[in-house]
């Protein structure tokens, strides 16, 4: 196997003992191989959640008693809010979303089909959809994970001399733990972001991003020191 591709493996991008997701994630090579199975995932989880720690809002939405969720968020099922997350004015979850402990989903942000590991902020004007973050990653104002190619074709993770296919239409984003990106960057349908890597504000990313690195521009990426 081409070792980039190996390297593409979930284990290699999150600490799962930071995730309510864990087993699901865990049960394939790739973490976008999970992303069709997070409604089925939360109706099974969800009536077997501690009813001393989560509210069961009916329509498959589960949140805990300790989040803080604004009045003015829109929130559709099956959707998950972990422990002290915090639901900010006039997000909006559209449904197969699973938000972890202590995350931050600010105002006017929609999240969609997609994976927030505990403590992910994503906290101004952000769109995530089709997409998983890890542990403690960040996303600036107004950045976004575009997850539909202009054409409609199914999206392929592309790194050096590979082009896997993911079998999907729509691939947002894969932010390993520890990922930062800047205000107004846009990540490409299939981007994958190793851990503890940094994007600067208003760069566009596509394909693949080793951890540990700087992306300074479109196809400029360095190690960081």
């Amino acid at each position: 196997m081409n070792r980039q591709i190996s390297c593409l493996f979930s284990n290699n991008y999150f600490s799962f003992e930071h995730t309510i997701a864990a087993p699901l994630l865990q049960k394939h090579a790739y973490p976008w191989e999970a992303l069709s199975e997070i409604s089925d995932f939360i109706r099974g989880l969800g009536p077997s959640l501690d009813k001393e720690i989560y509210t069961d809002r009916g329509n498959h939405v589960y949140i805990a008693k300790s989040a803080k969720v604004a009045p003015s968020a829109q929130i559709e099922g099956p959707c998950m809010i972990c422990e002290s997350a915090e639901i900010r004015h006039c997000a909006y979850i559209r449904s197969s979303v699973i938000v972890g402990a202590g995350a931050v989903v600010g105002n006017s942000t929609e999240l969609k089909n997609c994976i927030l590991f505990d403590a992910v902020q994503v906290p101004h004007y952000n769109y995530v959809g089709d997409s998983i973050l890890g542990y403690k990653s960040h996303l600036g104002a107004g950045a976004v994970t575009s997850n539909v190619k202009s054409d409609k074709s199914e999206v392929a993770i592309k790194g050096d001399n590979f082009a896997l296919a993911t079998g999907r239409k729509k691939v947002g984003a894969v932010l390993g733990d520890g990922v930062e990106v800047g205000c107004g960057a846009v990540l490409c349908p299939g981007t994958v972001i190793g851990k503890d890597s940094t994007v600067y504000p208003l760069v566009r990313v596509r394909g693949v991003i080793p951890e540990h690195c700087i992306v300074k521009g479109e196809g400029v990426v360095v190690p960081k020191q």
